[in-house]
């Protein structure tokens, strides 16, 4: 599987972004003072990191009736159609599709730039390949292909709408503090916030992590990812491929109109080789290292790149404090998963929060975070093992794995319970 989700990683890229400071929909609640004046203001839960996953978080909080403090340093720019196309995109699941339906965010969501795909393909050099298609499973898509400030833009229009969310934009926190059960946060605003949780849902770098003590384990692998938009003769397309190659897979995902979105991975050294040509020059090697498959008459329009690096959070929580998503862990981009692992711990975390809160229980308390990290903790893990095992398995040349992942793909291209249990999987509904 083909998609790419990196929101988190650091990224060249060469694409100007303009540091908005505020949607247009929504204006901070906080007015910025200099001097000595401190504002407390009390909260029951302050969230770091306004990103998907963490606007899901507030909204979904924020819709249990609690009060939510959102501090974030950016906002996503206003949607205007004729934009270019950003290199960040991600391929939503239909479990990821549900979530942002209940929580409001669907509609507006899918009234912007979006590409649904109804099919995934994947094949080797000698032409072995697994085909999966929606039609399989009665499906109407797999999911749906979004920029991901465009997914971030829908949350926040959302957020907009809540009383319950309060938002410090532009704001960043400069000191966490821990109380008897309680914590603190000290904005650059100088600005006081009190809360029962804080969350963290700001990253791979996350600054809440670091500052609760949780640990972390995992690797930079020696590859590098590059993301490029082509504009193709092509008209919009509805499947997106990869082909794997010993350095690595190729990649492509549709992107609206005559547009799409190439992955290429490889030797971190000669991804930065390649961000070093023009557009032209880009073109071309794209056309000697890609399959036949890519339509050869297209231009490169923009292009971007990160390192691939799996980080795991020895822990979820610790006392008055949670994370989520990236900040929890960091995965191998190979399946598209990022993103989605992301809002699966959304579900879970809002789902014992809302148990906790109808049996009258002590919502923010060591006992609910640990269900919620019994959730996800083991699926998170086993994701990540199962794209490492894949990624390795295929990028390489040894005889015997050869032979052994054409057969796998042979076996998993037939019709069967156990495709539709790939697809279904691919889907978020397993």
């Amino acid at each position: 599987m083909s998609q790419i989700d990196e929101a988190s990683a650091p990224m060249t890229s060469d694409t100007t972004h303009s540091d908005v400071t505020h949607v247009d929909v929504i204006h901070s609640d906080v007015t910025h003072v200099k001097g000595t004046h401190v504002k407390g203001t009390e909260f029951d839960v302050i969230l770091v990191g306004g990103g998907m996953v963490g606007a899901a978080t507030a909204i979904g909080l924020a819709l249990q009736g609690l009060q939510v403090a959102v501090i974030e340093s950016f906002a996503p720019e206003a949607y205007q159609a004729e934009q270019p196309l950003d290199v960040r995109v991600s391929a939503i699941s239909v479990a990821s599709e549900t979530l942002l339906e209940r929580l409001g965010a669907l509609d507006s969501l899918l009234k912007m730039r979006n590409v649904p795909y109804l099919g995934l393909e994947t094949w080797e050099l000698d032409g072995c390949i697994t085909q999966f298609h929606s039609s399989q499973i009665g499906a109407s898509h797999l999911g749906h292909i979004v920029e991901n400030r465009l997914i971030q833009l829908a949350l926040w229009q959302q957020m907009a709408q809540l009383a319950g969310i309060t938002l410090y934009c532009p704001d960043k926190v400069v000191a966490f503090a821990r109380d008897s059960d309680s914590v603190s946060v000290h904005l650059q605003s100088n600005s006081k916030l009190n809360a029962k949780l804080l969350v963290g849902a700001d990253g791979a770098h996350s600054q809440v992590r670091q500052w609760a003590g949780i640990g972390i384990s995992g690797w930079d692998y020696a590859q590098s990812a590059m993301l490029i938009n082509i504009n193709t003769a092509q008209g919009q397309q509805d499947v997106t491929w990869q082909q794997f190659t010993p350095k690595g897979p190729r990649s492509l995902l549709p992107l609206p109109g005559n547009n799409a979105s190439l992955v290429w991975y490889d030797d971190a050294n000669r991804i930065k080789q390649l961000m070093q040509l023009n557009n032209k020059q880009l073109a071309e090697q794209i056309r000697l290292h890609f399959p036949a498959r890519l339509d050869a008459d297209f231009t490169v329009e923009n292009k971007g790149s990160f390192g691939l690096t799996r980080r795991h959070a020895q822990r979820y929580y610790s006392q008055n404090v949670v994370i989520l998503g990236d900040a929890a862990h960091t995965i191998n981009p190979l399946a598209g998963q990022g993103v989605n692992l992301g809002f699966k711990d959304v579900e879970a975390f809002l789902a014992v929060i809302k148990d906790a809160l109808a049996q009258d229980n002590i919502w923010w308390s060591n006992e609910v975070l640990a269900q919620y990290q019994r959730k996800r903790y083991r699926d998170n893990q086993l994701m990540m093992t199962a794209m490492d095992l894949f990624y390795a398995g295929f990028s390489n040349d040894i005889l015997p794995l050869k032979l052994l992942r054409n057969g796998a793909l042979k076996l998993a291209n037939i019709n069967s319970p156990i495709k539709n249990t790939v697809l279904k999987y691919a889907m978020g509904l397993n």
